[in-house]
């Protein structure tokens, strides 16, 4: 698949028309919605946004009906990164559905148009968006930016497991639109701590579907975390992908991706930021520190679990709570 800087919007149309729809969980996203919302609502395939949010009390859903989203409110206490797409999913029913955050803005109105082509192609069932760091992100934002997504768009599929490894299953809901058909073949999103978007995409590849990265749909979207913070978010993945590391399981070891991002991290460093290496060393070993004892933690008291979490409202959760 070749990037393409233009896209033939009539031809797009005609593809069987499908119909589009947007899925964006939110907590206290007033902030976000005026960066997020406008690119996608002047998109000319015209789809159905649906704001999903988890009770803020910060005008978040005053302000998603301004911009002519349809709305639900849930309980903090019943948002899952799986289940609650799978509400909205269900709710919107659309041929195509797109999965968003609220902190990933479009780069421009033709974002949607470029990231659905495969999909009303039939080159896959799965498409994401490259994802770049916000503007003024530093290093440690901007780099897992670049080095996870990069210039030149791809398809991939189970016979690419050779070439690609573990990242053959990688996609972030983010940004990423799938085919409702084929999500209705895996019983779409599960209940998870984190990671619904690979073990979704585990499921539909093993299941021969393809996965299209398409570099020319672009969003803006990137993180500052704090080391103890990066030390729970791994924690949480490497928990997580006890539960559903089966499925990826063709793909080899994370090991093997984690040593060229570590490579390539400190081969960029050395060129432009050698004054960064102490706090790479550091940020690095907190990460597979925490991806590790999340590895081991699968069998461990809530509270341990809890404590070290990232995503505190899981362990309270009703979808958790109703799992034990």
């Amino acid at each position: 698949m070749t990037k393409n800087t233009s896209i033939d919007n009539d031809k797009l149309h005609k593809e069987g028309n499908p119909s589009i729809g947007v899925i964006i969980p939110t907590y206290q996203g007033a902030k976000h919605l005026s960066h997020c919302l406008p690119y996608i609502m002047q998109s000319s395939l015209k789809p159905r946004v649906l704001i999903i949010d988890s009770s803020s009390n910060d005008n978040t859903i005053e302000i998603a009906k301004q911009w002519g989203a349809e709305t639900i409110v849930i309980p903090q206490n019943e948002f899952n990164h799986g289940l609650t797409r799978e509400i909205g999913r269900q709710h919107l029913k659309t041929d195509i559905v797109v999965m968003m955050t609220q902190d990933a803005y479009a780069t421009s109105p033709q974002m949607l148009e470029h990231l659905v082509r495969p999909l009303i192609e039939k080159r896959g069932s799965v498409s994401y968006a490259r994802q770049l760091p916000h503007l003024g992100a530093g290093f440690f934002e901007s780099f897992p930016r670049y080095f996870n997504y990069p210039e030149k768009s791809h398809i991939r599929g189970i016979d690419n497991l050779s070439e690609y490894g573990v990242y053959t299953f990688f996609c972030s809901n983010s940004c990423a639109a799938y085919l409702n058909s084929a999500l209705d073949e895996v019983g779409g999103f599960p209940s998870v701590l984190f990671g619904e978007d690979t073990a979704v995409v585990a499921k539909l590849l093993n299941r021969h579907h393809k996965i299209a990265y398409v570099a020319n749909a672009e969003v803006r979207h990137s993180h500052h975390y704090s080391l103890l913070q990066e030390f729970k978010r791994h924690f949480d993945i490497g928990l997580a992908r006890q539960e559903y590391g089966h499925l990826i399981s063709a793909g080899g070891k994370d090991s093997k991706r984690g040593t060229a991002y570590a490579k390539e991290m400190f081969k960029q460093l050395v060129k432009k930021h050698p004054e960064k290496i102490p706090y790479s060393i550091l940020q690095l070993t907190l990460k597979w520190l925490g991806y590790k004892i999340g590895q081991a933690s699968t069998n461990a008291p809530v509270w341990f679990k809890r404590k070290l979490s990232s995503q505190s409202f899981y362990w309270n959760s009703n979808y958790f709570i109703k799992k034990k």
